[in-house]
């Protein structure tokens, strides 16, 4: 049967489900206490916003967020954030933490699992399509586009892929494709990923993101779980099955990357390392960042606290209330102290005679007088002592702080306790 041609957005008959359970575990002391997508970000979001605004500006009006480990701040920042979608204008939002819906002892044993166990849920909303997204990237894209990629090309399954660089490219899933972009062999972490075809020396790695017709993937889904040697997952079982048996395509980021006028080139990021994800935010503070936070056309949607405004005092040579090169939030005072090139959270307390640079400091943070601090991420909550210096003595910081492996110092409240006690 040839389907006619569409007017209305894909969009409108799509659920977008989100798989936020990751521990995060290289992001170190950052996920003690908080899954990977509710790490803070940029200045006021937190790393789940970008999937799931992406979605919304697309145009889907119905979303699901599947969570795990230690899910408590996930969910709470969505209760706060993302509430405002209706039931009565055909939108729902649905927190689906590991609920035991199908085996009274099991967790989501895998992102395939994740999506398997709401099923009633899914069906009960009737979406046509469904985008399966990684909830700890950072980025902007158009899925209406992937949506209709995937119509238009009669696919079982359509997957998000980055152009990488091969040498770069063997710890992702690498999508083997023809000159059409169909998936010929998806390779998991391969030592000698396959070219592109009209891009040799670039190889399509998976973004996690994943396209299809509601009904094809719950009947998938279902013979999934009946199967004992299945893991469970996306990427191990799923997609080569697909590939397999089926019609993959390949879907390349750059044709529904959102970009501004600001931005030059396609951006992601995977912020799962400390040096990544300091990296990502300290390059916000650059004139012309290769993200911009700054585009109304696409904003980031999230928890937006009333806040009153960031406040600067002082005025004395030394002693000098200002910010350089800087993002800094609501509900701040920088009381005689000076910033360069860092990204300030909402609520810190700057004290005089402070000096920070590269600094990545989390919400609520209070910065005792006299200090230094350079390339440093501070945790929620972190109270710095007077006259702390951080980031000068790389082997003193080693003792007492998470140091990363390209020299960055990551501080919690815990280990300034230490100091003191």
């Amino acid at each position: 049967m040839v389907e006619t041609k569409r007017t209305q957005p894909l969009a409108r008959d799509a659920m977008a489900y989100v798989l936020a359970g990751g521990r995060g575990s290289r992001l170190k002391e950052l996920t003690d206490r908080r899954a990977k997508p509710a790490v803070y970000f940029g200045g006021k979001t937190r790393i789940i916003d970008f999937a799931l605004s992406n979605a919304l500006n697309s145009g889907i009006r119905r979303l699901g967020v599947a969570t795990q480990y230690k899910a408590h701040s996930l969910i709470r920042h969505l209760q706060r954030g993302w509430n405002f979608l209706r039931p009565e204008r055909n939108e729902s939002f649905d927190i689906l933490p590991a609920s035991q819906r199908v085996s009274e002892t099991q967790w989501y044993e895998g992102t395939a699992d994740a999506v398997y166990q709401n099923i009633d849920i899914i069906e009960s909303y009737g979406p046509e399509f469904m985008v399966i997204l990684a909830g700890d990237h950072i980025y902007k894209m158009d899925y209406e586009l992937m949506l209709r990629q995937h119509v238009d090309a009669n696919a079982d399954v359509t997957v998000g892929c980055l152009e990488v660089p091969r040498v770069e490219a063997t710890g992702f899933g690498v999508m083997h494709v023809d000159k059409k972009d169909n998936i010929i062999a998806f390779v998991e972490k391969p030592a000698d990923p396959p070219g592109i075809p009209d891009k040799p020396d670039f190889a399509l790695a998976s973004m996690g993101i994943y396209v299809f017709r509601t009904k094809f993937l719950m009947e998938l889904l279902r013979q999934d779980a009946a199967d004992p040697n299945s893991s469970r997952d996306f990427g191990k079982d799923i997609i080569p099955a697909i590939v397999k048996g089926g019609k993959a395509v390949a879907h390349r980021f750059a044709k529904s990357c959102v970009r501004s006028t600001q931005e030059a080139l396609p951006y992601w990021r995977d912020v799962g390392t400390v040096d990544a994800y300091w990296e990502a935010n300290i390059d916000l503070t650059d004139i012309t960042p290769e993200l911009d936070l700054y585009d109304s056309d696409w904003p980031i949607w999230t928890y937006a606290e009333l806040k009153p405004p960031a406040k600067f005092v002082h005025d004395e040579d030394g002693r000098r209330g200002e910010a350089i090169s800087s993002l800094v939030s609501g509900d701040c005072i920088i009381s005689g102290a000076s910033l360069r090139r860092s990204l300030i959270f909402t609520g810190a307390r700057i004290n005089s005679y402070s000096k920070l640079e590269e600094v990545v400091m989390l919400p609520d943070c209070t910065v005792g007088r006299n200090s230094r601090l350079s390339r440093v991420v501070l945790d929620h909550g972190v109270r710095i002592p007077e006259g702390l210096v951080v980031g000068e003595d790389p082997e003193l910081d080693a003792k007492r702080f998470r140091v990363s492996e390209k020299g960055i110092c990551l501080i919690t409240q815990p280990m300034i306790d230490r100091l003191e006690a």
